[in-house]
């Protein structure tokens, strides 16, 4: 054989060990995309199943209003997998931007009496006003996300 002929076959063996190289390589990315995919399907199982649960407990008054909204929203806000179409949920968001700046537990302790009070009645007023819509979007919920 010629010295053409070797160099010839040695640039062909290096181009299989290189797309041998490749193929290994794309088949580690399309399981590595497909470990994800399931981790994220097992994710979004796991939400809906949480979001349905508080939902259901919101509406047999299992969880204060305001607890169950911010919740919920937070939940929601996690959860990326399918919906049900004409899900209304937009109140769950504004319940909880109503209530973000309420201190929670250790600052909700260290509050005076009198702030305490305000906040009662500010989270008293919001129940009222929007009981109604957050029990149905509580309802839509929890008979499931799709």
């Amino acid at each position: 054989m010629h010295l053409y002929h070797w160099l010839l076959l040695g640039g062909l063996l290096i181009i299989a060990a290189l797309a041998g190289y490749a193929w290994y390589l794309w088949r580690r990315v399309w399981r590595q995309r497909a470990d994800q995919q399931a981790q994220q399907d097992q994710r979004n199982a796991r939400l809906a199943g949480d979001i349905q649960f508080i939902a259901q407990s919101l509406v047999n008054g299992q969880v204060p209003m305001i607890e169950g909204s911010i919740r919920l929203k937070v939940l929601l806000d996690n959860y990326a997998g399918p919906r049900r179409e004409g899900l209304s949920l937009d109140i769950f968001t504004e319940v909880y931007d109503q209530t973000a700046h309420i201190p929670t537990h250790e600052a909700w302790k260290q509050l005076s009496a009198a702030e305490r009070k305000l906040h009662l009645r500010l989270m008293d007023t919001i129940e009222r006003d929007h009981q109604q819509q957050v029990q149905q979007a509580a309802r839509q919920l929890a008979d499931g996300l799709h």
